[in-house]
């Protein structure tokens, strides 16, 4: 994880997922990209050519960049190499095609959650950056002074258009040295015995080099519950999943991830994109 894209709209949320990057990019020599993105209300995306009042613009561009700078002078990100980037663009927009860009590792943000003014995934730029970036995304909902991946839980039906995106989750747990808790949560509307389910486990595994791994098969209600359930019950320190970009959070068993598991989980969630 040598370089790490961090989108800023100056809020705590946004504060807490820096904190979790200067941590990361500490831990591996890396260094850091701070983004801000200034929306307007105008169509295209030449702000400077629109009706807005440039005098007015620029005030608002300078006040962004003082506060940038305020920033990159914070205590904790002491001894890290950080960049910033502010640009008239849609928020989304911006966090995406930075992250391809600039070859970005790993895209980190903040969220508020369920806890917070309003759920992640109701039409917010979280939502759209999880879905459409190529860039893994590590979405932080509290602050976490000793910010580790050490448990790691990815649940999957272990199917065929999982093995591209898993590649990079065996990079990430790999570079975070993490034990990486393979799950299969079973339930009434998709059960499978436990010989079917772990043989599917074993064959999907055989095929990827991961330096430390353990399968589980586990029961609930639903996926969403046996995930939380399950992640809570080994006291994980994060917890990995895949999405689709045409459908939104991609369901392993027909249908779509409850955006419940995002906006409700405790524990930092990483997004890899099938």
């Amino acid at each position: 994880m040598k370089r790490i894209l961090v989108p800023t709209d100056f809020s705590k949320h946004a504060e807490y997922a820096l904190k979790v990057a200067a941590q990361i990019a500490k831990k591996n020599d890396g260094e850091i990209i701070l983004v801000h993105m200034l929306e307007l209300p105008s169509s295209g995306n030449d702000a400077m050519s629109s009706s807005h009042d440039i005098p007015e613009l620029m005030f608002f561009k300078n006040a962004a960049l003082a506060r940038l700078d305020q920033i990159m002078d914070a205590e904790y990100l002491k001894g890290i190499k950080v960049s910033r980037i502010f640009q008239f663009e849609m928020a989304f927009e911006g966090i995406i095609k930075n992250g391809e860009s600039h070859n970005a590792d790993l895209i980190v943000m903040g969220s508020h959650g369920a806890n917070g003014v309003q759920e992640m995934f109701i039409g917010s730029n979280t939502e759209k950056v999880v879905r459409n970036s190529s860039v893994p995304v590590l979405l932080i909902k509290r602050e976490e002074e000793n910010f580790n991946a050490n448990k790691f839980v990815f649940a999957s039906d272990f199917s065929e258009e999982i093995k591209k995106p898993f590649e990079k989750v065996v990079d990430f747990v790999n570079k975070f040295n993490s034990h990486l808790h393979l799950v299969n949560i079973n339930t009434p509307n998709n059960f499978k015995s436990t010989k079917v389910a772990q043989k599917a486990m074993d064959e999907f595994v055989a095929e990827f080099k991961i330096n430390n791994c353990t399968t589980h098969i586990y029961n609930d209600i639903n996926v969403e519950k046996g995930i939380l359930h399950f992640a809570k019950s080994i006291d994980a320190d994060i917890i990995g999943m895949s999405t689709h970009g045409r459908k939104g959070l991609s369901h392993f068993f027909n249908g779509s991830i409850s955006e419940d598991l995002v906006n409700h989980a405790k524990r930092p969630v990483v997004t890899f994109k099938i």
